[in-house]
C-alpha cells in the first residue's frame, strides 16, 4: 500500500487516485481501509477522495451516497473545529464495497483527474489559506446534507459531489480558482433548485 497522502500540503488528484487504486487490490474495501491509506490526519484528501468517488458510477451503490454524506460532513466538521486527528464512527468505517468496482471507478476518473492536475496551480491563495479555508470546509459540510433524501436520484448526488470535489481540490492544491469556481457553481445550483421548488 502506498504511503498516506500528506495532509495540509499542495497535492494532485492523481496521487489520491493512486492510493485508492492500491487499496482496490482487495476483494472488498472498507471506508476504514481508504481512510487508513490516505492517513488519519488527511482531512482534505479524505473529503476529496469520497467526493470524486461519488462522481463515479459508485454513486449508484445503495446507501453509499448516504454513508458518503455522513463521512464528508463528519470530516469537514472536524476540520472546522481544528481537530488534528480524524475520528469516524465504527458503522461508517466498516461500510465496504467490492474492490473491483472501486478499481473500475478509479479508471473512469483517471482522465478527468489528469485534466484537473494539469490545470491546477497556486493562485488566489488568499482563498485557500488561513481563516478562508474554513469557508471551504463549511461548504463541504453543507452541500452533502441533502444527499440522504435524494439518494434515489444518483445524478443529483453526483452534481453535489462534483461541487464538493472542486472545493476540496482547491483546498488541497491551494488553488483559489478551483475554490471560486466551486463557490459560484454551488450558489448557482442552490438558486436553480430553489427556483424549481418554488415554481
Amino acid at each position: 500500500m502506498q504511503a498516506p497522502v500528506a495532509a495540509g500540503r499542495p497535492g494532485r488528484l492523481s496521487d489520491i487516485l493512486d492510493v485508492l487504486d492500491s487499496a482496490a487490490s482487495q476483494s472488498r474495501v472498507s471506508i476504514g481501509d481508504l481512510v487508513e491509506a490516505l492517513g488519519q490526519r488527511s482531512f482534505t484528501p479524505v473529503v476529496l477522495a469520497v467526493a470524486v468517488l461519488m462522481v463515479s458510477p459508485l454513486s449508484g451503490i445503495p446507501t453509499l451516497p448516504t454513508i458518503s454524506a455522513i463521512l464528508i460532513c463528519l470530516v469537514s466538521a472536524q476540520a472546522l473545529i481544528g481537530r488534528d486527528h480524524l475520528w469516524l464512527p465504527g458503522f461508517v468505517m466498516r461500510r465496504s464495497f467490492p474492490g473491483a468496482r472501486l478499481h473500475k471507478a478509479i479508471g473512469w476518473l483517471e482522465r478527468p483527474g489528469g485534466w484537473v492536475d494539469r490545470h491546477a496551480q497556486r493562485r488566489l491563495t488568499l482563498l485557500a489559506n488561513g481563516p478562508a479555508r474554513k469557508i471551504g470546509y463549511l461548504a463541504c459540510f453543507l452541500i452533502p446534507l441533502s444527499w440522504p433524501l435524494l439518494e434515489i436520484l444518483p445524478l443529483v448526488t453526483s452534481i453535489g459531489a462534483s461541487l464538493v470535489a472542486l472545493i476540496a481540490f482547491g483546498l488541497l492544491a491551494r488553488d483559489g480558482m478551483f475554490l471560486l469556481a466551486g463557490y459560484i457553481l454551488t450558489v448557482a445550483v442552490a438558486a436553480a433548485a430553489t427556483w424549481m421548488l418554488l415554481a
